[in-house]
């Protein structure tokens, strides 16, 4: 668990068209302790703030009145690696997908609870925390280099873009190299949620994980699938 002066000390910036959500969430937010909250009604004036305050996460809606989210969450990852959970009207699993395949980390679909959102910010800053207090910096596999103090990953010493959560996969992943992990222990370890509704989401991001790992992704050596089981991080690349 992450302390309140740590909770305190976290920047989260929220861009939606409504301000009673703004304002909603802004409320409950301070209510669990957080202290730097920026708000934003426009996607193109949430692009600025996040360029000048550098927050550690954002709650990004996908309906805004002068450019998508999805199309804030491009320029954002064009100069960020900040989390993003996206909240959307749609339901549907193509805008879930597609949030996620564009460099989201999360999705959550309205209307939705306040606490929902404050619980999904605090579980993914437990997370980091977590990562940040492993004893050994390093893990080498393969031509892969994961480095948990920086959070940086390299291919034959060459620096990959990983988003938060395609990292958080991959580093827990890590720590039980050559054992096999079920979606459901995955899903409980990286979002901290119920595994329900969450299988395509796990899928997405270990494609995108081995479009970026893997020399030919279509043939796996490192993150393998076993069937019925789950996935496997393979160190030995057989």
């Amino acid at each position: 668990m992450i302390n309140i002066k740590g909770i305190a000390n976290k920047k989260i910036l929220i861009i939606d068209d409504e301000k009673e959500i703004l304002d909603l969430l802004e409320t409950v937010l301070l209510k669990e302790g957080f202290k730097y909250i920026y708000k934003s009604i426009t996607g193109n004036k949430g692009l600025d703030i996040c360029r000048d305050k550098r927050p550690d996460i954002i709650v990004l809606d996908i309906m805004l009145p002068d450019i998508d989210g999805f199309e804030v969450c491009r320029k954002i990852r064009e100069f960020s690696t900040v989390p993003i959970i996206f909240l959307s009207a749609k339901s549907e699993d193509l805008d879930k997908l597609l949030g996620l395949g564009i460099g989201g980390d999360d999705y959550v679909t309205k209307p939705f609870s306040p606490k929902e959102i404050a619980f999904r910010i605090k579980a993914h800053f437990r997370r980091s925390e977590y990562l940040k207090e492993d004893r050994n910096p390093k893990f080498n596999f393969g031509d892969i280099e994961l480095n948990y103090k920086s959070k940086e990953v390299r291919k034959n010493k060459k620096s990959l873009y990983l988003t938060a959560k395609e990292y958080q996969i991959l580093s827990f992943m890590s720590k039980y190299s050559n054992q096999i992990l079920s979606k459901k222990k995955i899903c409980d370890n990286v979002w901290g949620d119920e595994y329900i509704g969450y299988e395509n989401t796990i899928m997405v991001h270990i494609r995108h994980l081995r479009e970026k790992l893997e020399d030919n992704p279509s043939k796996p050596k490192y993150i393998k699938t076993i069937k019925g089981l789950g996935y496997k991080l393979s160190i030995r690349g057989e």
